[in-house]
């Protein structure tokens, strides 16, 4: 029993790393593109393919729900509370890195929606990498897709956080 715990904690550990690691590339990245680039003209890094180019995103994916800067907050909030109730019961590596990126990616926009302009709990998030025919993001929008891709890869393959696989049984097939 004494080395499923030493396990679970070396899980929770990587967790917090990535989650960690995530967040301060997120938050470096935002400092500096803030610093070099707002009020400037766009940088191109591959052509006309990607520029960088500070926006100030009130809303979510696409810009969709700038009135809900509030509601945005409380899903992160719940997002990083849900995730250190699954740690709990963490055993398994992949599920740690793909919590890991969730809530860094979390952490790092619920930083901007408690302390960026215009005001606390409302604060507007910066995205800065602009892909041509697709929406204007920032890093820690790609830790949460990364780590949902990753959520999501694992379920088909049946893995659950604990370390177990689910199970399918005869009767859950028929139905």
């Amino acid at each position: 029993m004494a080395a499923r715990e030493v396990l679970r904690r070396r899980r929770i550990v990587l967790l917090l790393s990535v989650a960690l690691l995530a967040y301060l590339i997120d938050l470096g990245s935002k400092l500096l593109v803030v610093a070099r680039l707002e009020g400037h003209q766009p940088i191109q890094v591959v052509g006309d393919v990607m520029t960088f180019q500070v926006i100030r995103n009130a809303g979510a994916a696409f810009g969709m729900g700038q009135a809900m800067t509030v509601v945005f907050t409380a899903i992160a909030a719940s997002v990083i509370v849900v995730i250190w109730r699954i740690a709990r019961k963490l055993y398994s590596l992949p599920w740690a890195i793909a919590l890991g990126l969730l809530l860094g990616g979390a952490l790092g926009n619920l930083t901007d929606r408690l302390f960026r302009s215009p005001e606390v709990f409302r604060g507007h998030v910066v995205d800065f990498i602009s892909v041509q025919h697709f929406a204007v993001f920032n890093l820690a929008d790609s830790a949460i897709v990364c780590g949902g891709i990753l959520v999501v890869l694992l379920s088909f393959r049946g893995s659950n956080p604990d370390g177990t696989l689910h199970q399918v049984t005869k009767e859950s097939r028929s139905a």
